[in-house]
């Protein structure tokens, strides 16, 4: 069955362009089988010659069968979109099944939560359908979402308010992590961008590796625990004291401002 084609609503901004350009080089779909709409109605992408660029979303949801949401969630009802007949999916924080149901008057919609990473096919893009949403549009979320990265199907919508804090920002609280590895080895004396550098280097090191292999992350602690070397002395620190409730507690407050944002 070949890709139906796609509109992208919101597809020149950060992460709307990002999915574009995600799904463009893994050829799940082709240029000219793709539409963005935004402000100007202007675009020019010298690597993918033939997308439709376009200022009129009624005039996407013409030309296409499946149609992605990348706005801001206080954008949604100013889209002035009416499109009962399409498939919508949604990558917009905090926006409902049932809000996105309203705002477009489909049934079939599909809301995800997924990353600027698209655009290097390292995002984490976990999504639910709404009953109405067929086989063949779970297939073809499934598809366009593999094309942006890692992506499961979940069973709650709930759930994806979790999602909007853990794995939506990219780096995010990884980022805040560094900055705390980074600040103290500038405090033992090392130049900023020595710092920086190592820090860097072992995120890297330490995402391939977790992303490379099947294990869970705690099995990596307790391994390095139970060998009971310099690493294990900070863990131990680390485990016993607050620091996993204070990022518990910083995770429940982006969570509680995602399940607010649309409103």
């Amino acid at each position: 069955m070949s890709t139906p084609s796609l509109g992208i609503i919101g597809g020149t901004g950060e992460l709307g362009s990002a999915i574009a350009r995600a799904v463009l080089g893994a050829g799940w779909v082709t240029p000219d089988r793709l539409w963005i709409a935004n402000r100007s109605g202007a675009g020019h992408w010298p690597d993918w010659p033939g997308i439709h660029f376009t200022a009129d979303p009624t005039e996407l949801a013409r030309s296409c069968e499946a149609i992605l949401l990348a706005v801001p969630p206080d954008q949604l009802r100013r889209i002035g979109l009416n499109a009962p007949d399409r498939l919508i999916l949604s990558v917009m924080a905090g926006a409902t099944i049932a809000q996105l149901q309203q705002a477009t008057g489909s049934p079939r919609v599909i809301r995800a939560m997924s990353s600027p990473a698209a655009g290097r096919h390292l995002a984490y893009s976990p999504w639910v359908a709404s009953p109405a949403a067929t086989l063949a549009d779970r297939d073809l979320a499934r598809g366009l979402f593999a094309a942006c990265g890692a992506t499961d199907e979940l069973a709650d919508e709930v759930h994806l308010d979790i999602f909007t804090a853990v794995t939506g920002p990219v780096p995010g609280f990884a980022a805040f992590f560094a900055e705390c590895l980074a600040a103290y080895v500038e405090r033992a004396g090392l130049a900023p961008g020595v710092a920086e550098k190592a820090v860097r280097q072992l995120l890297l090191a330490s995402g391939t590796i977790m992303a490379q292999e099947a294990r869970p992350a705690a099995s990596y602690v307790d391994a390095m625990i139970d060998y009971d070397g310099t690493t294990a002395a900070g863990l131990r620190v680390l485990r016993d004291g607050p620091f996993a409730e204070a990022l518990a507690e910083g995770l429940e407050a982006a969570v509680a401002k995602a399940r607010r944002i649309a409103e």
